[in-house]
């Protein structure tokens, strides 16, 4: 996903919040599209209020599983998984494929929930366990804990939800013990992304805790007025919470399901409206409480991927090919040093070239590590046409590092044996430089076929003048040598830059 089509989407907070809401909606968890946000914050793609407005939205959307497990539409369960997998199975189009993917899923989602109702019909019987959830009704406090610590174990709030919604149409657990799990459940949701972030940034870090923060006080906050709004849910829902019918020897709760669900996504949205004014104040308080330790290294937040990218494959290659980026213009800046270094000798360029030097090292291993585990995932037939093109540009960013390192190693050679070069054959090398970058780099990219030829053309030319040099004895032997391998490695950079120019012209790519 482009950078400028994120910021359209996440500037404006209410829109980022809807974003937040529709994505997590679809992919139906709320814990994938927060590790997925703090993605992007530790890439650089998303700033921590633009993140954080995105989080708010997530907790909306992942209500919309409660809302659908509420529903009793166990019936559609065997069709959906059967259509599903005709779908998934019998056609090669990939959107079919997807389609086939999410309608079995919701499939099995439903199948799960009722076979769960009924294995918790026969534990209404049993009193040693109806009492422990009795004593959740009289202690909300525990019953969050509860609800978090389900949460954090199960590693999805969907799934604890369903849960819990079936413990109470099972009769095993009233509304008052199953509004205080719910409000648990949103405590332990957060700890997904916090632990996705253990390793990331600490913008990635901040956007985790500003999840786990706005959770917490506003479960705090709702567990004061806890009945007084299961008296509002109460009354926006249809159908009394404490309605029994008989399903042979069962007694069931056929509303209560709806009520949590209700209560779920009443709280999420009030939560939503109360923070959304404050997100500034609140990435202000993540940014003073995670403040960033002395002990990071620029090596730690070098190149912005992680593993936990990889769970939104699709997206992790776009972010992917930004670091591509981040890593030419770092071997960019290593050509800037090494011509400096070449031609006006300078000394800083030396040791600041070798240290961007390493830099490009790590780029090029932390790149190449990750596209590996990119590729064995699930991915559409253009996504791997681009792992083969970012893979391809990178390789030939290396090339252009190690090339500009060896102009520098060069130069330094020629300075320790007091090598020199005449006016004419600096002024060669001037002119080959400035056929490289123009004051518009992405201009001269796009027109450097042309350029190319030219250097090619140069390098022949000032070889058989550098030979002219010689005979007239103008030029000692040593600087000749260095002379034609500085022109060689120069054309050799011209390759690897048009070779790139290629594969970011491509309107595929």
């Amino acid at each position: 996903m482009d950078k400028k089509i994120l910021e359209k989407l996440t500037t404006n907070r209410l829109i980022g919040t809807g974003v937040g809401a529709v994505v997590t909606a679809i992919i139906q968890s709320s814990s994938a599209t927060t590790v997925m946000v703090v993605g992007f914050v530790n890439a650089g793609l998303m700033t921590l209020t633009q993140a954080l407005s995105v989080i708010l939205g997530a907790n909306i959307g992942t209500t919309i599983t409660g809302q659908i497990i509420s529903f009793k539409i166990s019936g559609i369960a065997l069709p959906c998984i059967g259509i599903g997998a005709v779908l998934y199975i019998f056609f090669r189009k990939p959107a079919l494929q997807y389609l086939g993917q999410i309608v079995m899923g919701f499939g099995l989602l439903f199948l799960g929930m009722d076979t769960m109702t009924e294995a918790f019909k026969p534990l209404a019987k049993s009193e040693e366990f109806k009492s422990i959830f009795v004593y959740f009704s009289h202690n909300p406090v525990v019953a969050v804990l509860a609800g978090a610590v389900t949460t954090l174990v199960v590693q999805s709030s969907s799934a604890t939800m369903g849960i819990t919604i079936a413990l109470a149409t099972a009769g095993i657990i009233d509304f008052p013990a199953a509004a205080a799990l719910v409000l648990g459940e949103n405590i332990g949701t957060t700890i997904t992304a916090n632990l996705a972030a253990l390793n990331a940034s600490r913008p990635a870090k901040q956007a985790a805790f500003g999840h786990f923060l706005f959770n917490l006080i506003g479960v705090s906050y709702m567990l004061i007025f806890l009945v007084p709004f299961m008296n509002f849910i109460n009354f926006i829902t249809p159908g009394d919470v404490a309605e029994t019918i008989k399903q042979g020897t069962e007694t069931i709760y056929p509303n209560i399901g709806r009520h949590i669900a209700n209560l779920h996504t009443m709280f999420n949205i009030i939560n939503t409206l109360i923070f959304l004014p404050f997100l500034p104040l609140l990435a202000k308080l993540c940014e003073k409480i995670i403040k960033e330790k002395k002990e990071e290294t620029k090596e730690t937040k070098l190149v912005h991927l992680s593993d936990e990218m990889l769970s939104t494959p699709e997206i992790a290659v776009g972010l992917t090919q930004k670091e591509a980026g981040r890593m030419f213009i770092s071997s960019i800046n290593l050509f800037e040093y090494a011509k400096k270094a070449v031609l006006e000798n300078d000394k800083k360029s030396f040791s600041e070239g070798k240290a961007l030097s390493n830099t490009i090292d790590i780029f090029n291993d932390e790149i190449h590590m990750f596209l590996t585990k990119l590729s064995s995932k699930s991915l559409s037939a253009k996504s791997l046409k681009n792992i083969h093109s970012i893979s391809s540009a990178v390789e030939e960013i290396n090339q252009i590092g190690d090339r500009s390192l060896k102009l520098i190693k060069t130069k330094n050679k020629m300075n320790d044996k007091n090598i020199t070069f005449t006016d004419d054959a600096t002024e060669e090398l001037n002119n080959v430089k400035n056929l490289y970058f123009a004051q518009d780099k992405e201009k001269a990219m796009q027109n450097f076929a042309e350029n190319e030829e030219k250097i090619d053309k140069l390098r022949k030319m000032y070889k058989k003048n550098h030979l002219k040099r010689l005979d007239e004895g103008r030029c000692s032997l040593p600087a000749g040598l260095a002379f034609v391998d500085l022109l060689n490695t120069l054309e050799k950079i011209a390759d690897n830059i048009y070779a790139i120019a290629q594969i970011i012209t491509d309107e595929n790519f």
